[in-house]
């Protein structure tokens, strides 16, 4: 469905000049410098697969959606989207996908939320029976009842967000890129919208790319994660593998009857104790929580215990480490 192949995008940043007269210098200077946002990435996403693309700020992200939704030209390489070319065939791209920026939006910002969608509806001459089935499923199903007749200006952030992910898929394209949908989202948005991904995933088949800084988001939405650095691409694999390879610490609380002295146990480490609780980290090719929690039974009455598995935001930190 998207096949990415030794991608580059390079920006000319002018110099700026200092000092006496710098304002007018600037006006006449050729002098640049050549920043490289996105170097030399492969990859490729299969039709109907979810699939989180992190990075840290700067990485590349951004502008990897860009280019793949025709905004951006690529310095060298190629990109296609269902067989397009993105930047080359602009208004075919256009046709097939669904972009929403959580930054930015599509929707008129001083008219009902209806009229936005009527207009989307003449800009991508959507068929009126399939306008109004998609409307009549999707915004139910992201609680926009209450907000379609009001403006865009006095929504939340969240309804706000929901409104757009609602305007990308009203021409029902094949491909949706999120570009941090819930950045500054509230808790009940995000579930909606894990919710509402994962049903018109599961539903339709829609083909997804997730780039966000929520590792919620990843771990909610995704199976596959590609990982970019610096315009590098660091990873491109299973999440479970990816947790396996990097997050390979897990740790056990054990909460005994009654408070106990502090105590070590073979192949893990004590990290943390409170009264009658102890909290212990091991490696899991090493040690598994059974063997812990048994070697503790067997000299202490233990009341409860709490597997812990290392959060997502540690993994994707170990995985940058590690370069």
């Amino acid at each position: 469905m998207i096949e990415v192949n030794h991608l580059k995008k390079e920006f000319r940043i002018p110099v700026q000049k200092k000092g006496r007269f710098a304002a007018v210098r600037n006006l006449f200077s050729g002098e640049h410098t050549i920043k490289r946002a996105v170097d030399d990435i492969s990859f490729s996403v299969g039709n109907g697969e979810i699939v989180g693309f992190i990075g840290k700020n700067g990485a590349g992200k951004s502008t990897t959606i860009k280019m793949l939704s025709g905004i951006l030209q690529p310095t060298s390489g190629s990109v296609t989207v269902n067989g397009i070319r993105p930047f080359d065939q602009r208004m075919e791209n256009a046709r097939q996908i669904g972009v929403v920026f959580g930054q930015k939006t599509q929707l008129w910002w001083d008219v009902p939320l209806i009229e936005s969608y009527r207009l989307l509806r003449e800009i991508y001459k959507i068929d009126r029976d399939i306008y109004q089935k998609n409307l009549d499923r999707y915004i139910p199903m992201l609680g926009l009842e209450e907000v379609i007749n009001k403006p865009v200006r006095q929504m939340s952030l969240g309804q706000r967000v929901k409104s757009d992910i609602c305007a990308a898929l009203l021409h029902d394209p094949r491909i949706l890129f999120l570009d941090e949908p819930t950045i500054g989202v509230d808790v009940v948005s995000k579930k909606y919208l894990h919710d509402f991904i994962s049903e018109i995933n599961r539903e339709r088949g829609t083909t997804v790319l997730l780039t966000t800084h929520d590792m919620g988001d990843i771990e909610k939405l995704c199976s596959r994660v590609v990982v970019i650095d610096a315009g590098h691409l660091i990873y491109d694999g299973d999440l479970k593998n990816m947790v396996q390879r990097f997050g390979a610490d897990r740790f056990v609380m054990i909460e005994f009857e009654e408070s106990v002295e502090d105590f070590q146990i073979e192949k893990a480490e004590l990290i943390r104790s409170e009264g009658n609780r102890k909290w212990f980290s091991f490696h899991r090719s090493e040690t598994t929580p059974m063997e812990l929690i048994r070697f503790a039974g067997d000299r202490f009455p233990v009341h409860d215990i709490e597997i812990i598995e290392p959060d997502i935001e540690g993994i994707v930190r170990n995985l940058y480490e590690s370069k």
